[in-house]
């Protein structure tokens, strides 16, 4: 069975290292092979050891969010990324933004560049969903209230002070809709609050919140 054939299997998946050697498991310098398959775009190489199918193989790519849960993990997607996912952010996202505990990092790869903002445990682990982005592919996200929250603590010398200084900051540098805004779930927000950085600022989310 030729190369093609056999990767057709992987529609809409990210490739490992391991999974490509298994493919090419009957060559005899299957590192040479893969350099060959990348010049012949066959597979595009995201970063070493991490393939999607490329344009000549015509199957079906992994979505940005999924390739970002692969490309640095543990992660998951956040900020901006995430909120447009969920439609709070009229917007679209042209850089996949994710939270890790990991150290920061930023990746440019041909399929749009990807940067990774670290926090600390407990805190990263709240408010992490998974969601089916198409039948095949499981994204690990955040949900609407823990991606504003991590936008409020990744944002440097951010410090919410006051409602209208909060209020600013949802509707005009976020631009999330203010009927939106009376809709996030404050109670899930409160619960996080011991854990997490900059505890001020995000209980003036909440006091902002519940003011509407």
């Amino acid at each position: 069975m030729e190369f093609k054939d056999l990767l057709s299997e992987y529609q809409e998946e990210p490739l490992t290292r391991q999974v490509i050697l298994s493919l090419l498991k009957n060559y005899k310098r299957p590192n040479d092979k893969i350099s060959e398959l990348i010049k012949a775009r066959w597979l595009i190489g995201l970063k070493n050891g991490l393939y999607v199918p490329g344009p000549k193989s015509k199957l079906l790519l992994p979505e940005s969010l999924l390739i970002a849960n692969h490309l640095w993990g543990p992660s998951y997607v956040s900020m901006e990324s995430a909120l447009s996912y969920w439609g709070f952010i009229p917007e679209r996202v042209y850089e996949t933004t994710s939270v890790t505990v990991k150290p920061t990092k930023t990746f440019k790869t041909e399929l749009g560049r990807f940067s990774y903002k670290r926090t600390s445990l407990p805190y990263y682990s709240f408010g992490i969903r998974t969601v089916d982005v198409t039948p095949k592919q499981a994204v690990m996200i955040a949900s609407p209230e823990k991606a504003i929250c991590d936008k409020i603590v990744m944002t440097s010398r951010l410090n919410l002070r006051s409602i209208k200084q909060a209020m600013g900051f949802l509707t005009e540098d976020i631009r999330i809709d203010e009927d939106i805004i009376r809709g996030l779930k404050v109670d899930v927000i409160e619960t996080w609050i011991s854990d997490a950085p900059k505890q001020n600022s995000l209980l003036m989310l909440i006091k902002t919140i519940r003011n509407l």
